[in-house]
């Protein structure tokens, strides 16, 4: 596609109007101050859910539009730029791809430039977490370290104070006095880590149609080898794996109007779905606005998402997040009095403006990679399966990005993310019991499927869930619960064949 913008425009209204409109606008749709009303007809056109399996829907294969990755399948697959980026975007993608892979060292150094790493921390580079940009995975054993999974903590509110910062928006959790708000596995020399996370796994054998069974590992989650002393006796603790960083500029371009036509908190359709959108404050507006990243879909944009984990994951200090000891606390003081790497010559900040923005520009354009098999029967029949099984009611196959986007390779793109990236109760077997911001503990944010079937061939393994506990395609869907349990038992009830079909089709995601 060219990126000129009248020829950009021009070749998606060329797709359009091949369509035909036989429904009308959705009424919240219709708010839509980024298209006309005739482009808001094509585009709630294009994007409804189709009814037709006998093939594959037009540009189904191209996943992010323009943008997807035409590469051949590799274990690179996820570290593609965006196809349709301009000379000067690849150039920044580059730069900003040497910086997410940066090895960070502790403060003093003869690296001037790499200064800062924690003083606590869980990964020395970003890359250390997004693993090939992909997914994380669990440790294999208690002995290694968690690297691209950690624990977050939190405690309950207990002073007024910290009630009304909770309804307010201005804090999303109370951390941990101690510990802060996540657990710190490593640390600088001479600074002992703050612990050592343990799982435990418990084993369940469901029976599905067909006489096959699939083993589910419940997993139980402690801290030991605390260098601080106890922890707080009512700690809420939250594992996290890294999730895939694909395609998080186009998620953030998405339209609040797309999304929040989509939020049915009061289920007034009895349906059995009530997605509600995750608020958080934006602290320049104070206004609150709906969350989009991360497993709580707790942060608005991939800006503030890279702030907080290059705080809290490698402990550095950047213009937004100008603290230099990442997550320290109070009650750390040997920590707060380690040296810091913020160099006034370089910018304000261990990971200054011109590195913290190159980085978060990589983050937005790390391609999609397009689709395989669209039209081989299985795949097709799978596709049948996920939308005749109610999947599609939290996964939304597709959604056209805003027209007014600031980077104009995001902008007018139809694509196919499967997530509604709304707030859905996923019940009791996958709660957390620890509330983040109108979050509850069983609730989790729709994880985008797009890219999903080349997590093996990236990532080396085929660990899925929030934790890591499903290890294949089918474990995760069986561990579906409240909102999603009739659509996970109508996969525990088909045959086998069926089974193998839907599986089909979500690995050509």
């Amino acid at each position: 596609m060219p990126t000129s913008s009248g020829k950009h425009l021009a070749f998606f209204c060329a797709l359009l109007l091949g369509m035909s409109f036989t429904s009308s606008v959705n009424a919240t749709s219709s708010v839509r101050s980024d298209l006309s009303s005739k482009d808001l007809e094509r585009v709630q056109a294009i994007t409804r859910p189709t009814s037709d399996f006998s093939k594959a829907e037009t540009y189904e294969n191209k996943s992010a539009g323009a943008s997807t990755s035409q590469k051949t399948v590799s274990s690179k697959s996820f570290s593609h730029s965006s196809a349709n980026l301009s000379f000067e975007g690849e150039r920044d993608f580059k730069l900003g791809n040497s910086l997410f892979k940066k090895i960070w060292v502790s403060s003093p150094s003869s690296t001037k430039a790499s200064d800062g790493l924690g003083p606590l921390f869980n990964a020395r580079s970003c890359q250390r977490c997004h693993l090939q940009d992909g997914r994380g995975h669990p440790p294999e054993s208690n002995d290694d370290l968690a690297t691209s999974m950690f624990l977050r903590l939190s405690v309950p509110a207990r002073t007024e104070a910290e009630k009304q910062a909770l309804r307010s928006g201005e804090r999303l959790r109370i951390p941990e006095p101690t510990y802060g708000g996540q657990l710190q596995d490593q640390a600088v020399t001479g600074l002992p880590a703050e612990g050592k996370m343990r799982i435990s796994y418990e084993e369940e054998v469901i029976l599905l149609n067909g006489g096959e069974s699939v083993s589910l590992r419940k997993p139980s989650y402690s801290v030991d080898e605390l260098s601080y002393g106890d922890m707080d006796p009512d700690v809420m603790l939250s594992p996290r794996v890294a999730p895939p960083m694909i395609g998080l500029g186009l998620l953030e371009e998405i339209h609040e109007q797309d999304l929040l036509g989509l939020t049915d908190p009061e289920d007034k359709n009895n349906d059995g779905i009530s997605g509600k959108a995750s608020l958080v404050l934006n602290p320049e507006t104070g206004q609150k606005e709906i969350g989009r990243f991360g497993w709580k879909a707790s942060n608005r944009t991939v800006h503030t998402q890279s702030a907080n984990a290059f705080a809290g994951d490698i402990g550095l200090s950047t213009p937004d997040i100008p603290a230099h000891w990442g997550d320290c606390t109070a009650n750390q003081s040997r920590c707060l009095s380690q040296p810091h790497g913020s160099q006034k010559n370089l910018g304000e900040g261990e990971a200054p403006q011109k590195v913290f923005d190159l980085v978060v520009f990589y983050s937005k354009n790390l391609a999609v990679p397009a689709r395989r098999n669209v039209n081989d029967p299985n795949v097709l029949k799978g596709k049948e399966l996920f939308y005749k099984s109610g999947c599609t009611s939290c996964h939304q196959p597709k959604f056209v990005t805003r027209r007014d986007a600031k980077q104009k390779e995001l902008a007018f793109q139809l694509i196919w993310p499967y997530s509604d990236l709304l707030l859905h109760d996923m019940g009791e077997g996958l709660s957390d019991n620890r509330p983040v911001g109108n979050a509850t503990g069983r609730e989790w944010r729709t994880p985008p499927l797009w890219g999903i079937g080349l997590t093996e061939k990236v990532n080396g393994h085929t660990y899925f869930l929030h934790d890591g506990r499903a290890r294949s395609l089918l474990e995760a869907i069986i561990w579906h619960g409240g909102e999603a349990q009739a659509a996970r038992d109508k996969v525990v009830t088909m045959s086998p064949k069926e089974r193998n079909d839907l599986i089909t089709f979500l690995e050509s995601l």
